[in-house]
């Protein structure tokens, strides 16, 4: 799948920008704050409901401005082209596809799958479980048709179990029989979808990092325990603390080296590296699943990598033969090659060069 053309209104600093891709490589430079990396933003923001820099999508919002528009057409490995729309408002995110509405933001991923390496990449090994399992779930929800239902009502569960533990914590086990049987579900999708990505990853790493960092699933309550034993082990504190404790939403993936966190023993540009390696394995895992490759934003990919560690990553990333779309501070960039197409983006306007 590869996306043809993109529509931006609003959009950070961009007024109002259109711009036509090239199923190869686009070059889009431009000085800092220029604004390259915001049509970086509403790429991902087509194919994820969200940008790849905040949680808070009303940021995007160009300043005095109250709503922003993303439209791009997609084209299908068949042929077929889609058009997607996303538009955000302070407090609502809303999105078409094929002129029809989006009841949940997952549609888009399916329509547009697109994966971003950007220089903030490192903080998937530095910082919470919350990014690692957002890439783990992007991943499951492509390689497994049942997983955004399920997730969906698995969702919907704990948050009527903790509206009961606030309200009246007498009445929350009534939800655990729901939460436990969907629970369960996820957690046997992650790990068949993990245990398909361990080849994937190993290559990938050893390419990239030649580490010996290992993946784990962390499943978010005791393996030696069914999730129902542990909603009812954990009610005690869930009730003191009005908040369900055990489940797949606390579940993590452990990077680890030699036995240690690997954010612990890991320099920053190893970080990225170890980052990035997690990134291409999806995208060949989902190569081999799908019979189509996500598009691959890069965003400034050169930061933070030294000459042997960039060669590796160029080398990696052109392997994918994917569609690329890189920013770069210089318009005679050649990382990937020759670009078929280039964009010059100055203080928020976007010109094809």
């Amino acid at each position: 799948m590869a996306i043809r053309d993109l529509t931006l209104t609003n959009v950070r600093c961009i007024s109002e920008a259109h711009l036509e891709f090239p199923p190869g490589l686009t070059l889009i430079h431009g000085g800092n704050g220029s604004g390259k990396t915001s049509i970086l933003e509403g790429l991902f923001l087509l194919g994820r409901g969200r940008s790849f820099r905040t949680r808070n999508s009303e940021r995007l919002i160009r300043r005095g401005e109250d709503v922003l528009r993303a439209v791009g057409t997609i084209d299908a490995p068949m042929g077929e082209s889609r058009t997607l729309g996303v538009e955000v408002r302070p407090g609502a995110v809303s999105a078409r596809l094929g002129g029809s509405p989006v009841s949940v933001l997952t549609e888009l991923s399916a329509a547009f799958p697109v994966q971003v390496v950007e220089p903030g990449v490192h903080k998937l090994i530095e910082e919470g479980g919350h990014r690692r399992r957002r890439w783990m779930d992007w991943t499951v929800f492509h390689v497994e048709p049942r997983f955004a239902d399920i997730w969906t009502r698995y969702t919907r569960s704990v948050k009527q179990r903790n509206a009961a533990l606030r309200a009246d914590p007498a009445h929350a086990p009534v939800w655990d029989s729901e939460l436990a049987r969907w629970g369960e579900e996820i957690s046997a999708a992650r790990t068949r979808s993990l245990a398909a990505l361990q080849p994937h990853w190993e290559a990938a790493v050893a390419a990239l990092a030649g580490l010996p960092v290992q993946l784990h699933y962390l499943r978010g309550w005791s393996a030696d325990v069914s999730l129902a034993e542990a909603l009812a082990a954990s009610l005690p504190r869930d009730r003191l603390r009005r908040v369900t404790h055990v489940g797949p939403h606390r579940a993590d993936v452990s990077v680890r080296m030699l036995g240690r966190p690997a954010r612990e023993v890991l320099s920053r540009g190893q970080q990225k590296l170890v980052a990035v390696a997690m990134t291409l394995a999806q995208l060949r895992l989902l190569q081999t699943q799908m019979a189509a490759t996500p598009t691959l934003l890069l965003d400034d990919p050169a930061a933070e990598l030294d000459g042997e560690r960039l060669e590796r990553f160029i080398d990696q990333v052109k392997q994918l033969r994917a569609q690329l779309i890189m920013t770069s501070l210089s318009p005679g960039s050649r990382l990937f090659g020759a670009p078929d197409r280039t964009f010059r983006v100055d203080e928020g306007r976007v010109v094809p060069v």
